[in-house]
């Protein structure tokens, strides 16, 4: 796509600051060679769209294509063509009376309380039906705020270390997963929060639209989207995240999956990032699939269905723990990295695996594959994991890694080719394991 000359007006020099920052969170923009040097609201779009697509025949979609007349085709191709098995399910035409979100019959324990259950009923209509029906389930769940006891503002008896670097005359900025004091209440604390934010490992059962293929290119594609705008790893883990507790609790049309996907997306930038993206760069990477009011909508309704709780410990968490209490090369943690997100493409088997356990398991198999090593005592003695213990999900993590170069999905295999990761995707996998 050629670059968008924008005029020297004042409006679009008051955003220019602006619209710099999003250019730079474009994976793949340049700006045009051939524009004047003293130009400065030039900006540059994507040469290319990492596009998913519709998960069934959109018309829609192409009419807005053909009257955006500068805009070129989708540089990937359509989730409906991502695989036989999935191209094949998306010509079959899904029950027209059959709504596009539904809550499941069994008990949500814990992503869903029984008085939202109307609520989120309502507001999931809401994305395809009235604007205002969405408002009116909002408001009936908005309860005044509790009293507050204010003390007094110049009461600063208590010690702060964020007042330390104040009253020295020096910033220093400090991870406090490196501070020793810290670090075995932090790990209590993500072990605790991983199972109340842990989705139903058979949740998929209970779908009557979609499988596990369908959304293994959904998580597929966001990896494609995380690198396109640059984000955070520890993003595209919450989003996934995301996306199965709310399957968990919600059936889904596979015509809506992809809006899922797009939301849960949105969330986790706005938690994660500095700079996330706009919603209007989300709906223009769906290829218009979707409105924004859609996506806006079905952020709604994601975040009712998670009662908001989204700081969700993730793999990504564990395995920075993890690689601060036992020092290990920079080939090492790629690789335990890779095989931390290849895990989030296949819900079957590693659903039934707390993040902690595959973070666990991802570091014995990265450790002994580069350097024959095993299970360090110092880890054993953090997380109280033994080696036997973590060994089924070790197993089903290196038949993964056996299985990488032939799966459908090759996104993750992509990404950990480049330099920055040592390239440890075309590493060759062990045939067999020997751990002990």
């Amino acid at each position: 796509m050629s670059a968008v000359n924008r005029g020297p007006g004042s409006a679009a020099a008051e955003h220019n600051n602006q619209e710099n920052m999003l250019s730079r969170l474009r994976g793949s923009l340049k700006p045009r060679a051939s524009a004047p040097e003293n130009q400065e609201n030039v900006v540059p779009k994507a040469t290319t769209r990492t596009v998913l697509g519709a998960l069934q025949n959109n018309q829609r979609s192409k009419a807005q294509n053909h009257q955006r007349g500068t805009k070129q085709e989708s540089s990937t191709q359509s989730l409906s063509c991502k695989n036989e098995e999935f191209t094949k399910s998306c010509f079959e035409k899904p029950s027209s009376k059959q709504p596009s979100f539904q809550i499941h019959v069994d008990e949500p324990d814990g992503a869903c309380s029984k008085k939202q259950l109307a609520v989120v009923e309502e507001t999931a209509k809401a994305i395809v039906d009235s604007p205002l029906a969405i408002n009116n389930a909002m408001a009936r769940l908005r309860q005044p705020l509790a009293t507050i006891a204010v003390h007094s503002a110049m009461d600063v008896s208590f010690d702060s270390p964020m007042d330390m670097s104040v009253v020295e005359g020096e910033e220093t900025r400090v991870n406090v997963n490196e501070v020793p004091e810290y670090a075995a209440e932090i790990h209590t604390y993500l072990r605790e929060m991983e199972v109340k934010t842990r989705p139903k490992a058979g949740y998929m059962k209970k779908q009557p639209d979609i499988t596990n293929s369908m959304r293994a290119i959904l998580v597929d594609w966001l990896v494609e989207v995380g690198e396109e705008y640059k984000l955070q790893n520890e993003t595209l883990y919450l989003a996934v995240n995301y996306i199965d507790r709310f399957l968990s609790s919600m059936s889904v049309l596979r015509g809506k999956l992809q809006l899922v996907g797009t939301a849960a997306m949105l969330l986790a930038s706005k938690f994660e990032e500095i700079y996330p993206p706009e919603v209007a760069e989300f709906v223009y990477i769906t290829d218009d699939t979707y409105t924004k009011k859609q996506v806006l909508r079905m952020e709604h309704l994601v975040l009712k269905v998670l009662s908001f709780d989204l700081a969700a410990p993730t793999i990504y968490q564990f395995l920075t723990q993890y690689f601060l209490q036992q020092t290990v090369n920079k080939q090492v943690e790629s690789l335990a990295m890779f095989f931390g997100e290849l895990s989030l493409v296949d819900s079957d088997p590693f659903l039934k695996y707390l993040p902690s356990q595959t973070a666990a398991a991802a570091f014995i198999l990265a450790n002994n594959t580069v350097t024959g090593g095993s299970w360090p005592k110092s880890l054993l003695e953090m997380t109280g994991y033994s080696l036997e213990e973590l060994m089924p999900c070790v197993e089903d993590l290196h038949q993964m890694y056996l299985n990488a170069p032939q799966h459908a999905q090759q996104s993750v295999k992509e990404k950990y080719k480049g330099a920055k990761y040592s390239e440890v995707s075309l590493i060759d996998a062990p045939t067999k394991l020997l751990l002990s």
